[in-house]
C-alpha cells in the first residue's frame, strides 16, 4: 500500500476503470502536530463521498471508500508520515504515496487520476537517492534539498550480507596437520586463505547482488541520480562491478554508519547540489542547441501538439508557473480556461504527463533557470 518514488508511474500511466479517486493532503512528521492529520484525512474522505453520491449508488460507493477508512484508522501509518500524502483509489485499486514535500489538500473524483501534484513532486530537479553501503549491510534513501528519508526495501531484496548469501558465506579453507612427539602430537589448524581474502570474496558477491537489486527496484524505475556513501575501498570495489547508469561519479567517502543525526543528509546535499546545477545547465544547453536546429520550442501550442505525437524527447517545466486550461489528448489542441483553482487543470502538468506517457523525460526547475518565458521548453526527437 505504501509507495514512494519507484512506483509512482503505476498511477501516472494507469488506465484505471472509473471512478478514479484522488486525495492529496499535507501531513506532519512529528508529534503533536501529526495528531490532527487523520482527522483532516477523514474530512477529505467525506468530501470524496459527497462527490461520489452525486453520480454513483451507495452500494458501489462503500467498497471504494473502505480502504480509505482503513487507512484513517491505521495509527502506525499516521505516526510515520512525512510532509504529505497522495492517495489513489478505484475499483480494485488502492495506492498511498508518502511525499517528502507538502501539498495542498484536495480531492478529485474523475474518469482518471488527478496526478498533477504528484508529477510536480516527483519530477523536480532536486531529487536524488543515496545508497549507504558497507560490506555487511545496505540502506537506500530518498533525498531532496530539505530531507533524506530511508526507503522501504521491496520484499525479497537483501539488506545484509547474511540475507544475501545465507549459507553460501565463504569460510576459510583449512587443513589439519599433527606436530609434536609421536603420532599423538597436538593437532594444528592451518588456513589456506586469509580471512581478509574470504571477506573480499563475500563482499564482491554481496555488492553484485546489491547493484542488481538497486538498479532494478530503484534506479531504473525512478531515473534519479544515485549517490554512493561508503568507505573508499568499498567505493572502489562497488564501482568496478556496478552496471548502474545512474551512479554518480562523486560519492561520500566515509563509513555511512558514522553519519548520524542528519549529517548524512548534509553530506549528501553538499555533494549533490553542485552536480544538479551542472545537469540543469546541460538540459538548458540541449534546448538551446535544439532550438538552433529547429528541434526545440517554448511555444505552448506547438509543444502540446508535439507531445501528443510523441515527438518530445525532454521537457523543462517552470516550477512557479501554472496555466489553467486543458490539452486534447487526441489532437494536442490547447483550450485556455479561467479556473479559480489552476491546480485542478494546469496545461503545463497536462503536457508533462503526456510526455512521460510517450517515454520522454520531464524536469521541473525554478523560474530563474528556465530558458523560455512561456513556462516550458521542449527538445524534439525529430
Amino acid at each position: 500500500m505504501n509507495a514512494r518514488v519507484s512506483d509512482y508511474p503505476a498511477v501516472v500511466y494507469s488506465a484505471q476503470e472509473p471512478p478514479c479517486l484522488s486525495l492529496y493532503q499535507g501531513t506532519h512528521r512529528h508529534h503533536p502536530e501529526n495528531q490532527q492529520d487523520p482527522i483532516r484525512f477523514r474530512n477529505l474522505v467525506k468530501s470524496l463521498e459527497a462527490s461520489l453520491n452525486k453520480k454513483y449508488p451507495k452500494r458501489d460507493i462503500a467498497p471504494l471508500l473502505e480502504p480509505f477508512h482503513e487507512l484513517a484508522d491505521d495509527h502506525r501509518f499516521w505516526n510515520h508520515t512525512l510532509d504529505g500524502i497522495a492517495v489513489f483509489g478505484g475499483p480494485g485499486f488502492f495506492k498511498v504515496h508518502v511525499l517528502q514535500e507538502p501539498v495542498n489538500d484536495i480531492v478529485v473524483v474523475a474518469d482518471s487520476f488527478h496526478t498533477k501534484p504528484l508529477l510536480r513532486v516527483y519530477q523536480t530537479y532536486e531529487r536524488y537517492q543515496v545508497l549507504s553501503l558497507t560490506k555487511g549491510e545496505i540502506h537506500v534513501y530518498d533525498g531532496t534539498r530539505d530531507s533524506l528519508d530511508e526507503a522501504e526495501l521491496p520484499e525479497g531484496m537483501p539488506r545484509t550480507l547474511t540475507e544475501a548469501l545465507g549459507e553460501e558465506i565463504t569460510e576459510p579453507h583449512q587443513t589439519v596437520a599433527s606436530y609434536g612427539k609421536g603420532a599423538k602430537g597436538p593437532a594444528m589448524h592451518h588456513g589456506h586463505g586469509s580471512r581478509k581474502d574470504e571477506s573480499d570474496i563475500d563482499a564482491e558477491r554481496f555488492f553484485r547482488m546489491v547493484d542488481k537489486s538497486v538498479t532494478e527496484h530503484f534506479s531504473r524505475k525512478s531515473g534519479l541520480p544515485l549517490l554512493l556513501a561508503a568507505l573508499p575501498e568499498n567505493q572502489g570495489l562497488f564501482r568496478q562491478i556496478s552496471q548502474n547508469g545512474n551512479l554518480m561519479e562523486q560519492g561520500i567517502e566515509i563509513n555511512p554508519e558514522a553519519l548520524k543525526n542528519g549529517s548524512l543528509h548534509e553530506r549528501a546535499w553538499s555533494v549533490f547540489e553542485p552536480q544538479i546545477h551542472e545537469r540543469i545547465e546541460k538540459l538548458i544547453g540541449d534546448f538551446e542547441e535544439a532550438g538552433s536546429k529547429g528541434l526545440g520550442s517554448g511555444d505552448l501550442e506547438q509543444v502540446a501538439a508535439a507531445a501528443v505525437e510523441g515527438k518530445v524527447a525532454s521537457l523543462l517545466i517552470d516550477n512557479d508557473v501554472q496555466i489553467p486550461g486543458k490539452v486534447d489528448p487526441a489532437t494536442g489542441a490547447v483550450l485556455l480556461d479561467e479556473l479559480a483553482d489552476p491546480e485542478v487543470d494546469d496545461l503545463l502538468d497536462d503536457i508533462g504527463e503526456i510526455v512521460l506517457k510517450k517515454g520522454g523525460v520531464v524536469r521541473v526547475i525554478p523560474s530563474e533557470r528556465m530558458p523560455s518565458p512561456t513556462g516550458l521548453a521542449a527538445v524534439f526527437r525529430f
